[in-house]
């Protein structure tokens, strides 16, 4: 961190602040990377700071990755205080002055990071609230999804945060490209001459972004029934990893030429056509917690999207996301075009496990894997799967791991724009959603554990998905370099 900074976190009592912020905020303390910095909770209940404190340990306690340790916690608890929302714009205003005065160096030198963790309704309320207390200079915000539910909502958001923000001090997060893997994607491409050469229409299938989760929706129903799967995970997540994944190489490793790839790419999308789209919702779902018993919401979408440009022109990338299914995951699977065949005798096995797979494991282990075709020792031309894999948490360097949210707190404190979405991102991403939106197709019912609507098959036809067979395989191949 190269500037003191005062962080305020709106919602400090809440779900994602117990559970990931006030845990990664602890964790980035530890490292070293908070030297220089005061914490401000604020958030509905009228709590002393005392009791903010009793909330934050217990929080830190409960999901901290790392062990808890009495003596760390007690340098991090004197950085933090509390100020209830519902005391308004100037005894906010006070404690912010208060505590940026024991902060070392100039006033100029000193930065405010403001983290709305709130509901997208009250993210309004708050930006008038930081205008009215003068805590806009000096300052950046971090926003939650979802930005909009469609273009007209996400172009009037814009217009409201850029009344009050400029667009550079503006950090929408997607918490997807704060992991290893999804950087990892921007290495893997870009540093390596074997495989940037493949990285196109000419050896490249097809590609799946796999996104299963197996919790449902229990409590969160109200909120689901204003946005729906396609809302929460596709615009704001799966289309985040889709242009790391296809964008061009960027002049440089720089926030100002990758978001410009990265537009390009959502400009080169094609619209969102209803009969590319499967909606599905689980058994269940209806008739309970504010849902209505003909509730149309999804709880789960899958969908072909099409990029018509040189690199990618005939590749379809197939997304899918979901609750209450067989296996929670999160994926990237490059599919390469097979060779001819022809020449291996009957029985060799070659073809009979698919194509050859490079996958990006999102989840916390951070794995990498390639699968390809290997003669199975012995006589004859036997050829099994095998697999060469990679792990982060294996090397020597796993120590330095951050996690999602931390890595974003971090990455905006510095000012750096790389793993955040834009504006002109947003907007351009629900253009091509508004096909979709206003023509939606009918929901399919799923059973609980099930990978979704049967439809799904049809979809992605003559491919497969590469969920369920992916994990089994990996797991129990015997074959591994």
């Amino acid at each position: 961190m190269e500037k003191p900074h005062v962080i305020v976190l709106f919602g400090a009592t809440g779900d994602l602040a117990r559970r990931k912020l006030l845990p990664g905020l602890m964790h980035l303390f530890q490292a070293g990377l908070l030297k220089d910095a005061r914490i401000v909770g604020t958030s509905l209940e009228p709590y002393s700071n005392e009791e903010f404190v009793k909330v934050a340990r217990e929080a830190c306690e409960e999901f901290g990755k790392e062990k808890f340790q009495e003596s760390s916690w007690q340098t991090f608890a004197e950085v933090l205080s509390y100020v209830p929302q519902g005391a308004g714009a100037e005894p906010l205003a006070a404690e912010v002055e208060r505590v940026e005065e024991m902060l070392p160096g100039e006033e100029r030198d000193k930065r405010r990071l403001h983290y709305l963790s709130v509901p997208p309704k009250a993210a309004l309320d708050v930006l008038r609230q930081l205008d009215e207390a003068n805590l806009v200079d000096r300052a950046r915000i971090i926003m939650e999804k979802p930005f909009g539910t469609d273009l007209e909502s996400a172009k009037a958001l814009n217009r409201r945060v850029h009344t009050v923000f400029a667009e550079d001090q503006v950090f929408r997060i997607d918490h997807f490209l704060g992991k290893e893997a999804a950087q990892n994607i921007l290495a893997f491409r870009f540093a390596n001459g074997l495989f940037e050469p493949i990285w196109n229409r000419n050896f490249i299938d097809h590609v799946q972004i796999d996104v299963p989760e197996t919790l449902g929706l229990e409590g969160r129903t109200k909120f689901y029934e204003t946005t729906g799967a396609f809302k929460d995970m596709v615009v704001t997540h799966l289309m985040q990893v889709l242009a790391f994944t296809a964008m061009e190489p960027p002049t440089a490793l720089t926030p100002g030429p990758i978001s410009e790839e990265k537009l390009k790419v959502f400009r080169s999308m094609r619209p969102l056509e209803p009969n590319n789209v499967v909606r599905g919702q689980y058994t269940g779902y209806r008739g309970k917690e504010e849902v209505a018993d003909d509730s149309d919401t999804e709880t789960f979408v899958a969908l072909k999207a099409e990029i018509d440009n040189w690199r990618w022109a005939g590749v379809p990338f197939y997304l899918r996301t979901g609750k209450k299914l067989a296996e929670g995951a999160r994926i990237i699977s490059i599919a390469f075009k097979e060779p001819p065949l022809t020449m291996f005798p009957s029985g060799s096995n070659v073809g009979t496990q698919g194509p050859d797979h490079l996958t990006f494991d999102l989840a916390d282990q951070s794995k990498m894997s390639l699968s390809f075709y290997g003669k199975r020792p012995g006589p004859g031309m036997k050829l099994d799967k095998m697999s060469m894999q990679f792990s982060t948490h294996e090397t020597a360097a796993s120590g330095l791991v951050l996690e999602a949210y931390e890595r974003l707190i971090h990455d905006a404190m510095r000012g750096d724009h790389t793993l955040f979405t834009t504006a002109d991102g947003i907007e351009e991403l629900w253009a091509k959603s508004m096909p979709l939106l206003d023509n939606p197709p009918p929901v399919r019912s799923y059973s609980p554990g099930s990978w979704g609507p049967n439809a799904i098959h049809q979809l992605i036809a003559p491919h497969a998905w590469r969920l369920p067979f992916e994990r089994a395989w990996r797991e129990s191949n015997p074959n591994e370099w």
